[in-house]
């Protein structure tokens, strides 16, 4: 995941101020998703609840630019080209909503709390669906960005 992240990084990094500062983010949800998945002692609870912590920030600042910030300009944008953006973006988003329910739920589960040893072990269960999740979510946006961001920049560029 990480390795497509870079990727995507370098195809559009300097496309847009918006897209490049969320690409970031995601950069850094991935590092916080890498760090815990690495864990093995649910022991350590206080330490690794902050890790949570940290990875829900991001990841909800994440999710939050994409449907607030990043996802208006790309549907702005093919309303002005209007060369079949709206019905590709029409089909999407209902699937990549879906993915920020379960990133919200997951969100949810800390709580504000402090985490028994068996509610961190079964958190790990979760964040391996999560990252499933994340991984399809970042290629359906992905697509989106190519699709409605990057296949009007040649029309742009001439106007």
């Amino acid at each position: 995941m990480l390795e497509n992240c870079r990727n995507a990084r370098e195809r559009w990094g300097g496309v847009s101020e918006l897209i490049d500062r969320w690409l970031k983010e995601r950069q850094e949800l991935l590092v916080r998703y890498c760090e815990l998945s690495g864990e093995s002692d649910f022991s350590q609870t206080a330490v690794l609840r902050e890790k949570f912590v940290r990875l829900c920030e991001v990841l909800v600042d994440y999710v939050s630019a994409g449907h607030f910030e990043v996802y208006e300009q790309l549907i702005q944008e093919a309303r002005e080209f209007n060369d079949g953006g709206l019905e590709l973006a029409a089909k999407l988003y209902p699937r990549i909503e879906q993915t920020t329910e379960v990133a919200l739920n997951f969100n949810d589960r800390l709580d504000g709390r402090e985490l028994s040893e068996s509610e961190v072990e079964a958190l790990f269960g979760e964040l391996s669906k999560l990252g499933e999740v994340l991984e399809s979510r970042f290629k359906m946006e992905d697509f989106l960005i190519e699709n409605l961001h990057n296949a009007h920049a040649g029309k742009v560029a001439s106007v």
